[in-house]
């Protein structure tokens, strides 16, 4: 790998910047200064200072997200925020997006990385991974609605796969879903003549929302969440 793209790879500068800071002779490789952006390095072998910090290579970046209203699920968008705008500058300089959407106004977990066939993999419908929402409806949800719902309903010529759905409440409850069309649960209520005024996404296959985030907040996977994950 070259020196200057490991640099990029941790989110540590741009191509541009890194060719700058190796320049100027603020990156040891095994001890020696190195000022050629091209030379090539071993990230798993050589050791890499900048600056006095050692750095640690790690291919890909998992991050947990606690989203907040008011956030689109995009890398970039030219009139809305995005939940990439939460978190750090450096973590954005390492290719991220959500895995996943949530829609603006959707709340709870999303889970960012950089980890393409990964994403691609646990968002496949094959692989079956389940999502759990919580959700409060504008009118109470009857016993035929929840049959309704789970069996699957059309939301605009498309049969929803079937889903678990538990009221702790006549207008609250869980829906657990293996698949995510857009904006899919607030069709489906709509579909049996209801509206969702609230939901949130409080898990993501086997990992669960961080109680301790709040809106807004951010933390990497535990090495435990990585390997659900993986």
């Amino acid at each position: 790998m070259r020196l200057d793209k490991f640099l990029t790879s941790l989110g540590k500068a741009t191509r541009s910047e890194g060719g700058k800071l190796i320049r100027q002779g603020k990156v040891l490789v095994n001890g020696a200064v190195q000022k050629s952006p091209d030379f090539k390095i071993d990230p798993d072998s050589d050791t890499i200072t900048l600056s006095g910090e050692v750095l640690t290579y790690k291919k890909y970046t998992y991050i947990m997200l606690n989203k907040p209203e008011g956030y689109v699920s995009a890398t970039d968008d030219e009139k809305e925020k995005t939940v990439l705008d939460l978190v750090d500058p450096q973590d954005r300089r390492r290719g991220l997006f959500p895995c996943g959407r949530l829609d603006k106004n959707t709340l709870g977990l999303v889970i960012l990385t950089n980890d393409g066939d990964g994403a691609h993999r646990v968002l496949s419908p094959k692989h079956h991974v389940e999502k759990i929402y919580k959700f409060i409806s504008r009118d109470p949800v009857s016993e035929n609605d929840i049959k309704a719902l789970e069996s699957g309903v059309d939301i605009g010529g498309y049969l929803t796969k079937p889903c678990e759905i538990k009221m702790t409440s006549e207008c609250e409850g869980e829906i657990t879903l293996i698949e995510g069309k857009y904006h899919q649960i607030k069709r489906m209520l709509e579909a049996v003549n209801n509206k969702i005024v609230y939901l949130e996404r409080i898990t993501f296959g086997n990992i669960q929302l961080d109680p301790s985030l709040k809106r807004g907040e951010w933390r990497y996977l535990t090495p435990d969440e990585e390997e659900i994950f993986k």
